[in-house]
């Protein structure tokens, strides 16, 4: 059985995002696989080197799969491109060696937004740039880069933070270069959390645009989510039921009530935020 390593083009405006998902057929792996998958007669799982959200597009994704064919590398790429959608193209399809993966041996990742200065406009790269409706200090957000390349934790700049997998990243470098029209953010990285590039996007904008201090990036690295009453109690749910029930039961009187009130508000906060307030 021979290793296969593609290189994808996409544009993921209408997709669900890069990974497979149960009930959702529209992504990109997914019709990547029912294409293989049909043509080859029998299941073909395929794996990338990164998860791209909905939305997002790629240049040159990388994947790889394992299949017992007499195609060549260029029959499979003609296949492929054949049957798949104009908005998803096969670069290149060719032999790799027997332990290659795509997500294991990726040595990096790189993201990049596009800005479209205030007053710039381009008609025919419209859905691919972010129109700023500011004048944006690419001054300021240089020196905001220079906080933020380097390895942190970067738990505050990404949601959906797991608490049982690590959130510190090596961000390599963020590039700021630009055009008459637009600025490029280029950010280069180990591999990036749920959201990471939105949110640092949005904040070096939010710098830009005079919203937030460079010193903000320092706060949001050091905050601790500790010493506030949902977290405590989210330690602790059994206890909290307990003490709310044995209060009611006790001191069921109208001069207690602000008592159970607040224990209802406190344990409304700690299941709406999941227990975690930043």
């Amino acid at each position: 059985m021979s290793n296969y390593r593609i290189k994808i083009q996409y544009d993921g405006s209408r997709y669900r995002g890069w990974q497979r998902q149960q009930g959702e057929k529209n992504t990109i792996q997914g019709r990547i696989e029912q294409v293989l998958s049909k043509q080859m007669g029998f299941p073909v799982t395929i794996d990338g080197a990164g998860r791209t959200d909905a939305g997002v597009h790629a240049k040159e994704q990388v994947a790889n799969f394992r299949l017992n064919t007499e195609k060549t590398t260029q029959q499979l790429q003609d296949v492929l491109n054949e049957y798949l959608p104009e908005d998803i193209r096969i670069l290149k399809v060719e032999e790799a060696g027997e332990r290659f993966h795509s997500r294991l041996n990726a040595t990096g990742k790189v993201y990049e937004y596009c800005l479209c200065k205030k007053g710039g406009f381009d008609v025919f790269g419209r859905k691919y740039m972010w129109q700023m409706d500011k004048e944006l200090d690419v001054v300021q957000m240089r020196q905001a880069v220079e906080k933020l390349v380097g390895e942190h934790d970067f738990k505050g700049f990404c949601t959906k933070a797991s608490r049982k997998k690590s959130t510190v990243r090596n961000l390599y470098d963020i590039t700021i270069t630009e055009d008459e029209i637009r600025i490029y953010l280029t950010f280069y990285g180990s591999g990036f959390l749920y959201n990471m590039v939105r949110i640092l996007t949005g904040t070096l904008v939010e710098i830009g645009m005079g919203e937030r201090t460079v010193e903000s990036i320092d706060e949001v690295f050091t905050k601790k989510e500790i010493l506030t009453l949902p977290n405590l109690l989210s330690s602790v749910p059994l206890l909290l039921a307990i003490l709310f029930l044995g209060t009611f039961e006790r001191y069921g009187t109208v001069q207690y009530r602000p008592l159970l009130v607040l224990l209802v508000i406190a344990a409304a906060a700690t299941g709406i935020l999941g227990g975690r307030v930043s």
